[in-house]
């Protein structure tokens, strides 16, 4: 058997400090490990948390663990040590490791592809100087049996600067299908030919020696062969990758497959003298066995996909954690304890710490991995993310591990010194006498491994069963007659997190069959519905087919992914009668009910709104450019009560109550001292009134609520200057105004300079709920009435700027650079203020109730220099800001409460030249 590592040695080599270059040079691994936890851990807050991992894997903790223990088996196999004037410069070539990987990562998180650039500089430099520093060793060693190995540490160091190229290329952003190319090229030149050639030349030696038992008699011979097959299979298909010749790439893997296969059969037949125990064994052996099944899947995917990016993105969990980090966190568990030393005894209790749990470890991981690795469409979102917390647990359980085991080896190592020194022998300690591990125990540990994960994809079942197809169908398929007939839809899921159509009515008793087609080019969507029927995971581009069954009531449809149906990716089925009406669940008409929110359970018809879509085509958008005051000075107006349809957000269209039937009436300006006779005419169905804010009047008559039919005349003068609230005064309060009967009155301040621009935003929210069945006739194409109720709960449904809840992102407010605007806003409730924004703009006026609280000419400012950011207003608060555009672009203005904001509380100014 060969000995790579000497248990008995309590000495490992050290730097002329006194110091194990062991571990000096092994930090960056642990630095490396404890960087990946925190990612992991907070991987939500950082983005390109992908190849964030990926690299830090592959390079951090990979490439960094094949510069130390290459270096050390060499050494051990050639019995020849570096010099004190070597060993300095390769602890530098590890360290160099660790800088060109933290530029790299920094390059991944700031997009600057320099940085890339000098990364894959620096890390082809070292592995270059790092394999003629191998080859250095083997030329002024003596010839030794395992020489091989070293030479082909040397020959896979030089495939990672040529991946280095290829991932600085890549980089660049390429469009396919040169991304694909150099994206497949690159993996295997770093995965299959760095990676795999060392880790495959190591096990010929390190194999037997863990499983403690003499090598293969072939093992020497297949292993000269594998090698070369390896090192071909590798170039081959990156080439082939690079040239688009997919049976190029086919020749490649199948080549690289073969040698893989026959290191893994090198590794059966020593395993058969003696079966790997622990961890450490079965990790390793596991971790081979993931490097033949992905190489074999690549091919496959290859032959039917081509050269493409989603082939080995498919198998990048299967190469890093089944492959990578299963074969270096085995290795190391085998490796650590030996190098470190300390006597046999204690190296057997290190080695017993560190592999603890082992069995267990190795059975979750690999089903975790297994689990994982499925195609996104066979395994719901809850019982992946589920998964994959349990696998990243025991995975992150090798470091305290590793620590306890280090603690270990330390106290040995001096209690053996101590003994020494003193001429006695080694106290025995608890492992000299300890049991090797019985079988029943690992029978056990598998047990548990496996009811693990069970536990854990049972968990995510119960959390969401509809996303794995166990909702279960109501009776109510079988109490209206079947139609015999299929009404078929086209469904598009799309990157804004809807779906299009989000609302489908299908007569009553047909079947509905759904086609989902993935417009999202970045997401995995799916299409659950509440009875169960489900289209399975999609990845981007695909297209599924779902029978959603006999509809007979109403369906509710969502996204099953986390998240995605709290952000609006729901689908409403409606069953209708053959007159087009709503229908319940046992085919009687629902009349007055809101199809679009047949089955949300909160009755909002706006719940389900697309606040990226534009207006209806019917809808007129208001104008907010605001006229000077008239040069009169008596205002005649007429207030006309209408209680209409108006569309508030699209697809929702209330039955607003207004003052000349627009949800927000008409505007009135003047000057101090004008006089405004407003003559009032409720044309409604119930009683209004209105109240005029501007007016400094006794309420008794004026703000009398009449009833139908009647009319009232409301007179006052503009004592004082501002933007005043009008709206209807009849109890309650909050609920005509949350139904559109509110306006501005603007009365300039003396003196008001003029600007190139002028506009009114008057905010109010509004709080919605479906028709139900025993309210009257309502206006044609109403699918919602204001609910007092939710007035008092809260929160709105919508939140608006002029009676609508988009308009103003896809209608924008027109400016040019260096013109000053001015912007009236008007809080108009009826429960919520506002906190009014430009993004990318600033105030250097604000006027707020009748007051200048900031002018470029104010002696709170002297110098002008001051401005503000936002203008805070109370509900029935109001003022005006002022500001310039410097450059052309799209100025997106804003309530700073972002809640309301994502209600609708936002707009656009386009500045052009």
């Amino acid at each position: 058997m060969p000995t790579l590592i000497k248990p008995q040695d309590p000495a490992p080599a050290r730097t002329k400090h006194g110091r194990s270059w062991h571990r000096i040079a092994g930090k960056p691994v642990r630095w490396w490990m404890i960087a990946l936890l925190l990612v992991i851990g907070f991987h939500r807050w950082i983005p390109d948390t992908r190849w964030l991992m990926v690299h830090m894997v592959t390079l951090g903790l990979i490439t960094t663990s094949i510069m130390v223990w290459s270096q050390h088996f060499t050494e051990a196999l050639l019995h020849h040590r570096l010099s004190d004037s070597e060993r300095p410069r390769q602890v530098l070539r590890i360290y160099g490791v660790t800088v060109g990987t933290l530029v790299l990562m920094v390059g991944i998180l700031a997009d600057w592809w320099w940085l890339t650039l000098v990364s894959a500089t620096v890390m082809g430099g070292v592995l270059t100087w790092h394999g003629v520093s191998l080859l250095g060793q083997v030329r002024t060693a003596l010839p030794a049996r395992f020489g091989m190995t070293v030479r082909w540490y040397a020959a896979a160091a030089f495939f990672l600067p040529l991946g280095a190229i290829f991932g600085a290329i890549l980089a660049l952003d390429l469009a396919d299908p040169w991304h694909s190319r150099f994206l497949l090229a690159h993996q295997s030149i770093n995965i299959l030919g760095f990676v795999g050639l060392t880790v495959s030349a190591t096990l010929l030696t390190l194999w037997p020696t863990m499983v403690r038992t003499r090598m293969e008699d072939t093992a020497t011979t297949l292993t000269r062969m594998a090698l070369p097959a390896m090192a071909a299979g590798s170039l081959v298909a990156a080439g082939g990758a690079l040239g688009g010749w997919v049976p190029v790439v086919i020749l490649g893997l199948l080549c690289y497959a073969t040698g893989v296969g026959a290191i893994g059969w090198i590794m059966i037949r020593t395993g058969r003298r003696k079966p790997p125990a622990g961890y450490m064994g079965w990790s390793v052996a596991s971790g081979i066995a993931w490097l033949f099944f992905t190489v074999v899947v690549a091919l496959i995917l290859v032959a039917v996909r081509g050269v493409h990016t989603s082939v080995m993105s498919a198998l990048t969990i299967p190469f890093v954690a089944g492959f990578l980090l299963q074969t270096l966190l085995g290795a190391m568990s085998y490796i650590l304890p030996s190098t470190m030393g300390g006597g046999p005894a204690t190296v057997r209790a290190s080695l017993a710490a560190i592999n603890r749990g082992g069995i267990y470890r190795v059975t979750v991981l690999n089903l975790c991995i297994a689990l994982f690795a499925l195609p996104s469409d066979m395994l719901p979102s809850w019982v992946r993310a589920l998964v994959s917390i349990v696998g990243a647990v025991v995975f992150a359980a090798f470091l305290p591990l590793m620590i306890s085991s280090a603690k270990i080896s330390v106290a040995g190592r001096r209690r053996l010194m101590a003994q020494r020194a003193g001429g006695q022998p080694p106290a025995p300690t608890r492992a000299d006498t300890a049991e090797p591990e019985r079988k029943t125990r690992a029978l056990w540990q598998l047990v548990a491994g496996v009811l693990t994960v069970v536990l854990a994809v049972g968990a995510g079942i119960a959390v969401a069963p509809q996303s794995a197809g166990l909702g279960v169908s109501g009776s109510a398929e079988n109490a209206v007659q079947a139609t015999g007939n299929t009404t078929e839809v086209t469904m598009h899921a799309h990157q804004d997190m809807r779906f299009d159509p989000a609302e489908i009515q299908v007569p009553v008793g047909d079947r509905l069959v759904i086609t989902l087609v993935n417009d999202d080019p970045t997401n995995v969507h799916d299409l659950v519905f509440a009875n169960g029927a489900t289209t399975g995971r999609m990845s981007p581009g695909d297209t599924a087919h779902v029978d959603a069954g006999i509809i007979s009531e109403a369906l509710e449809g969502w996204c099953s992914v986390i998240g995605h149906r709290s952000m609006g990716m729901t689908v409403a089925v409606t069953p209708v009668d053959s007159h087009g009406n709503p229908v319940g669940a046992a085919g009687h008409e629902n009349h007055g009910v809101g199809t679009a929110s047949a089955a949300d359970d909160s009755q909002d018809p706006a719940a389900g709104v697309d606040f990226n879509a534009p207006p209806g085509e019917a809808f007129t958008v208001r104008d907010s450019a605001l006229e000077p005051a008239p040069n009169e000075t008596v205002h005649e107006l007429a207030l006309d009560v209408q209680e209409v349809a108006r569309e508030v957000a699209p697809g929702v269209t209330m039955d607003a109550w207004t003052f000349n039937g627009d949800y927000t009436g008409p505007t009135l300006r003047g000057t101090v001292g004008d006089v405004f006779e407003v003559t009032l005419t409720n044309s409604g169905t119930m009683g209004h009134s209105v109240d005029f804010h501007a007016g400094d009047v006794s309420p008794d008559q004026t703000m009398r609520t009449i009833a139908p039919g009647e009319s009232l005349v409301y007179r006052f003068e503009a004592a004082r200057s501002g933007i005043w609230l009008y709206h209807c005064s009849t109890a309650p309060m909050s609920t005509h105004v949350a139904a559109g009967m509110f306006g501005a009155v603007i009365i300039d301040p003396p003196n008001l300079p003029e600007v190139d621009r002028e506009y009114l935003l008057l905010q109010n929210e509004t709080y919605l709920t479906a028709p139900s069945a025993d309210q009257p006739d309502l206006p044609e194409g109403v699918n919602a009435v204001v609910d007092p109720a939710a007035i008092t709960a809260g929160p709105p449904s919508l939140t608006m700027f002029n009676g609508h809840a988009t308009q103003y992102m896809h209608e924008k407010l027109p400016a040019r650079p260096d013109e000053r605007v001015r912007i009236w806003v008007l809080a108009a409730g009826p429960s919520k203020g506002t906190s009014f924004h430009v993004v990318g703009g600033q105030f250097d006026t604000v006027y707020k109730e009748g007051a200048y609280l900031l002018s470029p000419s104010s002696s709170a400012n002297p110098e002008g220099t001051g401005g503000a950011q936002a203008l805070d207003l109370a509900p029935a608060q109001g003022g005006f800001v002022e500001m310039s555009f410097p450059e052309a672009g799209t100025y997106t203005f804003v309530n700073h409460s972002f809640a309301e904001a994502e209600r609708g509380a936002r707009g656009q100014i386009e500045v052009t030249q």
